[in-house]
């Protein structure tokens, strides 16, 4: 449900006003007084998010053996946060709520945008982008954008397979000014790309596409063909494919490392269910996980996210960027007998977060349960552009916690499966500290009855989530209720109260 109310681009750029530092300066004004005061200068930020990339799938993280050199350097300059949440665990409900600062029933965007659902992100809602954009930054977004819905009008004929994808014209960019992208494709090894403002100007490489889109953004941040304003800051969106299914379209340069690992070698999280029972069960085995070619493309991207990082080192601009890298979902691979994503486990519902800024942001780790709302809120915040945002955002900005000088922090993340179809219907949940706590509410009967399963872990004592508890802690499923309650209710969602 979008709010009424809500801010229009057209309504911000109105009213914007930016303050930076205490100062009432632009960040385009403070990065030219660059030269007399470095202290005012506005920094650059590279976003880059893989798709369904494992919150535990990184070399240093100890959880399972894959190579991950480049993230192993970046995560100890970096701060760690263990428990950062995708609320929706599906590509085009994050995508939606990183770019809105808004949960899935105020953005709209309640599913997957496909050629039969209705859902795409509005053109006229006040994104971060837009935010960014107004306050002067050059924007540029490579590779995965999936909020658009697959309309005749924008679909390239050219190409035979096309799975979901279109181009995204200009007016629907939100503020982006440079744009190497494409909606939705899933062939790694034959990407392709529209790179203008006309659905015949696309781009076909011939190349993995994580290589592809690191060439794109290190040519990028070279500024080496013109492609943003050298006196601007600039923020740079990098939305890679990879590790997301197919596993198996991976150069086989990164499979090499793998192919001689047995698959119970590497899977090693004791709810990895890939025994006789579980294929029984599931119908999968150890060898239909995939796992080998899986880690291949978390390597892959590892390698190419190191470029981009070489890049800034090289360009001398390390020191004056916000680098963050993150996913917008997690991948279940066998736990719980379980693959891909939008689930409350783990897996799933937890996401890879490590952001450095160097001189700003001390490394370290914290367990701040970071939802994908508050991004809009405390990026604009770090990068200095905090008086215009919107005002009917609905995450929270935790810019003062990340920078190492407090705040409130949250004591739950929502959790949410929406059935587009029938409303009352699907999962709603909570992640705590403590628990994982989810309702899943389903026709049970033939007179249409609703009912409500519980579903609880102490993921203090069950770090695995390998018991379900919900029968044992009745004054705990309660006090969770009255939590998810809060949450319902600041998010309008069409459940009312549990």
């Amino acid at each position: 449900m979008v709010k009424k109310n809500s801010v229009t681009r057209r309504d911000f750029v109105k009213k914007f006003a930016i303050a930076a530092a205490g100062l009432t300066l632009s960040p385009l004004e403070l990065s030219a007084k660059g030269a007399e005061n470095k202290m005012t200068k506005s920094p650059n930020l590279v976003y880059v998010f893989p798709d369904e990339m494992s919150p535990f799938a990184m070399g240093f993280r100890n959880q399972y053996p894959v190579l991950t050199p480049n993230l192993d350097k970046f995560a100890a300059e970096s701060l760690v946060l263990t428990n950062a949440v995708s609320n929706y665990p599906l590509c085009s409900p994050y995508r939606a709520m990183l770019f809105t600062g808004k949960y899935t029933h105020a953005n709209g965007v309640i599913g997957n945008c496909t050629p039969d659902n209705p859902w795409e992100l509005s053109a006229d809602t006040t994104c971060l982008s837009d935010a960014l954009h107004e306050a002067g930054y050059s924007q540029g977004y490579i590779g995965k954008w999936h909020l658009d819905q697959a309309k005749e009008d924008k679909i390239d004929k050219t190409l035979a397979s096309r799975w979901w994808d279109c181009f995204v014209p200009p007016q629907r960019r939100h503020q982006f000014d440079f744009w190497h992208s494409y909606n939705c494709f899933d062939d790694h090894l034959d990407p392709h790309y529209y790179a203008g403002d006309k659905i015949n100007e696309r781009v076909d490489p011939k190349k993995w596409s994580p290589e592809h889109e690191a060439d794109v953004a290190i040519e990028y941040i070279k500024n080496s063909k013109g492609q943003r304003d050298r006196e601007k800051p600039f923020a740079l969106f990098v939305s890679m494919n990879p590790p997301h299914m197919p596993f198996h379209a991976v150069p086989e340069k990164y499979k090499k490392l793998y192919k001689d690992k047995d698959p119970k070698e590497l899977l090693t999280r004791p709810n990895v269910m890939c025994t006789q029972e579980a294929r029984d069960k599931y119908g999968r085995n150890w060898a239909e996980l995939n796992v080998n070619d899986y880690f291949a493309a978390v390597t892959g991207v590892d390698e190419q996210f190191g470029r981009i990082l070489d890049c800034l080192k090289e360009q001398g601009l390390e020191e004056d960027t916000i680098v963050v890298f993150t996913a917008d979902h997690g991948e279940m691979m066998g736990s719980h007998g379980l693959m891909y994503k939008n689930s409350w486990y783990d897996e799933s519902m937890l996401v890879p977060f490590l952001i450095r800024w160097p001189g700003k942001i001390k490394p370290g780790q914290d367990d701040l349960l970071l939802s994908v709302p508050d991004l809009m809120p405390t990026l604009l915040t770090m990068t200095g552009v905090s008086q215009g945002m919107p005002k009917d955002l609905e995450g929270s900005d935790h810019s003062t916690i990340l920078l190492g000088r407090g705040g409130d922090r949250p004591d739950s993340a929502l959790y949410l499966n929406v059935d587009p179809d029938k409303p009352e219907l699907g999962k709603r949940g909570l992640r705590t500290h403590r628990y994982t706590f989810v309702i899943d509410r389903s026709q049970g009967n033939d007179h249409g009855e609703i009912t409500a399963t519980y579903r609880l872990y102490d993921n203090r004592k069950d770090p695995y989530q390998l018991k379900e508890i919900s029968a044992e802690q009745p004054k705990v499923i309660e006090q969770l209720k009255k939590e998810l309650n809060k949450w319902l209710k600041k998010t309008k969602d069409p459940w009312g109260k549990v």
